[in-house]
């Protein structure tokens, strides 16, 4: 009869997505997550399998929360609404991110390589799932009139896509608010949006 696990497996989980996210995949070591998690390399083995494997766990763990929010955004907003609530949740993230790490996901992005396109796609997937909500919103805002049907619901979500990808890379190197909050306000008045709430200091 296989024992128990004798550890809580989310709160490990939270433990390898902090090492993950701060340092990337190739930099994380199984000593690093085992010194931050509490398992041992055998222990670590034992649960998640491999490294990789241990990465797409704490990926999938970290990327919940971003699903949770794109959820409750659909249900309590209206579509135009929840766009720019989804980016005035980004912005307020990577400007409270005292060690800057960004998002876990757009850094995977950029550390994916072409000779792993297994990985490579499951990167990808989660990237069209922000990049359908986008366009399941722009949509339905033109269906009930609340969003100018100037562009398509693809073009529009793409570009918001571009615009999310590029405000998380900044906030990596460049955390300023007026840069963050000018590059989204931009692409949302353009795209007939509604404005960024106003804060201190804007």
């Amino acid at each position: 009869m296989a024992r128990p696990r004798e550890f809580d497996e989310q709160a490990v989980l939270d433990a390898a997505s902090e090492v993950f996210w701060a340092n990337g995949y190739e930099a994380t070591s199984t000593r690093d997550l085992s010194a931050r998690t509490g398992l041992t390399p055998s222990s670590i083995c034992a649960a998640f399998g491999d490294k990789r494997r241990m990465f797409r766990r704490a990926l999938d763990h970290y990327l919940g929360r971003l699903r949770e929010k794109m959820t409750a955004l659909k249900e309590t907003r209206s579509p135009g609404e929840a766009i720019t609530g989804f980016f005035e949740d980004t912005i307020e993230r990577s400007l409270g991110d005292a060690l800057q790490r960004g998002c876990m996901l757009v850094n995977s992005a950029l550390e994916a390589s072409p000779q792993d396109p297994e990985f490579r796609g499951a990167i990808a997937a989660e990237l069209e799932l922000i990049e359908n909500f986008f366009r399941e919103r722009i949509a339905e805002g033109q269906r009930r009139g609340d969003i100018s049907p100037a562009h398509s619901p693809e073009d529009a979500a793409r570009q918001l896509l571009a615009v999310l990808l590029g405000v998380r890379v900044l906030a990596r190197v460049r955390p300023e608010s007026p840069l963050l909050r000018g590059a989204v306000s931009q692409t949302l008045a353009l795209l007939g949006l509604p404005p960024l709430a106003v804060t201190a200091g804007t």
